[in-house]
C-alpha cells in the first residue's frame, strides 16, 4: 500500500470509528461495554473484572483534539466524571487503563489541577497494591498473582511519582518492573501470562495463565501488553534496562507473526485445532502491538529496528483496515474491529469486538497518520 493510499483508508478507518462510538453512546447511553455478542454491545455476559472503562472514554477524548468537537469534549468530560469515585479502587490493577487515557487528557486539556489530583490519588492507590516480599504489584486475583497486563498500568505510579516528587512512589514502580522482566519475560523476548509467588516469602513459584493456553505459551495479547508497557516505562524512567526488554519483545513478536500479519490469541495455538483454541486471530492484539511497536520505533537507539518496528506497524494497520477485520462493511456490526478475543477458557467475547481493541486501534492510527501525512497537509489527528 502506498503512502497515499494508506491515508485514505486510515482516514476513513477513523471515520467510521466515530460513527460506531457515536452510535453505541446513543443506543446505550452511559454504558460501559467490554465486548460484543454477535457483534452487539449489549451483553449481559461475565465481566470477569471491570477494567475497560477508560477506553471508551479515552476514545472520546482522542476524537475530541483530533476533532476539536465541543460535542466529543462534553461526551468525554461526561464519560470520565462517570469513572471518577474508581480513583480509590482496591479491587482492580487497572487503574492506569482507567486513568490514563481519560483524566490525563482531560488535565492536558484544561490544566486543572482537579484533573491532576484524581489521577496522583489513583496511582497511590495503585500503589497500595505492592506485595513488600515479592516486590510487584499484585493481580486483582490476589496476592500470589502477578499479571503481565500490569505493565500497562504502572506508568500510572510513574506519572504520580514525577508529579508529586514521591521517591518511594517511583521505586514501587521500578521494582515492579524489574521483577516483571525476571520472572515473566524469557530470554527469547515471549512473555508469560501470569507470575505465582508466595506472599509471606516473596518467592517465586511458576508462571501460570488465564488467558492463554498454557502456562508456557505466549498469550498474545499479553506480549503486546509487555511490548508496549515496557516501552512506556522506559519513555517515564529514562532506564535503559526496560528499554532492552521492550525490544526483545518486540523481536519475538515481528519473527512469529503469521502471514498476513495479524496474530493469533496464542503463539503457541495448535492452528489445526477449531477455533477458539487453534486458528483463532485476535486483532486487539494487533492493535495494541500496532501502537507499540510505533512507540518503540522513537525509542529505539538503533536505525535498522526502529525501521522493522515502523515496518511491522504498518503492515498490522494496512490488515486491520481491510474489511476483513473492520466492520465497516459488516452490516449490523456495532463495534469497530472484528475478529478481537477476551477470555478464551470462559468463551467471553472470542471473535468479537472488545473495548481495547478499538481505542489502540483509534490510538495507532491517528499516531502513525500524524507521523507520515505529507507536511503541506494539515494534521487530522493529534501529534502524540
Amino acid at each position: 500500500m502506498n503512502e497515499e493510499d494508506r491515508l485514505t483508508h486510515y482516514r476513513q478507518a477513523l471515520d467510521f470509528a466515530q460513527q460506531q462510538v457515536e452510535r453505541l453512546v446513543e443506543r446505550h447511553p452511559d454504558y460501559f461495554p467490554i465486548y460484543t455478542v454477535d457483534g452487539r454491545w449489549a451483553h449481559k455476559g461475565e465481566l470477569w473484572t471491570d477494567w475497560t472503562g477508560g477506553f471508551l472514554a479515552g476514545m472520546m477524548w482522542r476524537f475530541h483534539r483530533a476533532t476539536a468537537s465541543d460535542t466529543w469534549r462534553k461526551r468525554a468530560e461526561h464519560y470520565s466524571q462517570l469513572l471518577e469515585h474508581r480513583q480509590h479502587d482496591r479491587n482492580v490493577h487497572d487503574l492506569g487503563f482507567i486513568f490514563l487515557n481519560t483524566y490525563l487528557p482531560w488535565y492536558e486539556h484544561t490544566g486543572d489541577e482537579a484533573r491532576n489530583s484524581v489521577l496522583v490519588q489513583a496511582g497511590r492507590t495503585l500503589a497500595m497494591r505492592f506485595q513488600q516480599p515479592g516486590q510487584y504489584l499484585c493481580s486483582f486475583i490476589g496476592p500470589h498473582s502477578l499479571f503481565i497486563d500490569i505493565m500497562m498500568n504502572v506508568p500510572l505510579l510513574f506519572y504520580a511519582a514525577a508529579q508529586t516528587d514521591d521517591a518511594a512512589l517511583r521505586a514501587t514502580a521500578e521494582a515492579h518492573c524489574r521483577t516483571t522482566a525476571r520472572y515473566l519475560v524469557r530470554d527469547d523476548g515471549s512473555t508469560a501470562h501470569e507470575g505465582v509467588f508466595d506472599p509471606e516469602t516473596g518467592r517465586f513459584l511458576r508462571q501460570d495463565t488465564h488467558q492463554g493456553l498454557r502456562p508456557d505459551s505466549t498469550w498474545a495479547r499479553g506480549l503486546a501488553w509487555s511490548l508496549y508497557g515496557f516501552g512506556t516505562v522506559y519513555r517515564y524512567s529514562g532506564l535503559p534496562e526496560f528499554l532492552e526488554v521492550a525490544e526483545r519483545n518486540a523481536d519475538f513478536w515481528i519473527t512469529h507473526l503469521p502471514e498476513d500479519r495479524v496474530p493469533y490469541w496464542d503463539f503457541d495455538a495448535d492452528l489445526d485445532a477449531p477455533p477458539p483454541w487453534g486458528a483463532q486471530k485476535d486483532s486487539s492484539a494487533g492493535a495494541i502491538a500496532a501502537g507499540g511497536l510505533w512507540q518503540l520505533a522513537g525509542l529505539t537507539r538503533s536505525a535498522e529496528r526502529a525501521l522493522a518496528y515502523r515496518t511491522t506497524a504498518l503492515a498490522m494497520l494496512d490488515a486491520l483496515v481491510d474489511p476483513e477485520y473492520l466492520a465497516i462493511d459488516t452490516p449490523g456490526w456495532e463495534g469497530i474491529l472484528k475478529h478481537g478475543v477476551y477470555h478464551t477458557a470462559k468463551n467471553l467475547g472470542v471473535d468479537e469486538s472488545v473495548m481495547w481493541g478499538e481505542y489502540f486501534f483509534v490510538e495507532a492510527l491517528q499516531r502513525t497518520i500524524a507521523d507520515i501525512q505529507p507536511r503541506n497537509q494539515p494534521s487530522a489527528s493529534p501529534a502524540h
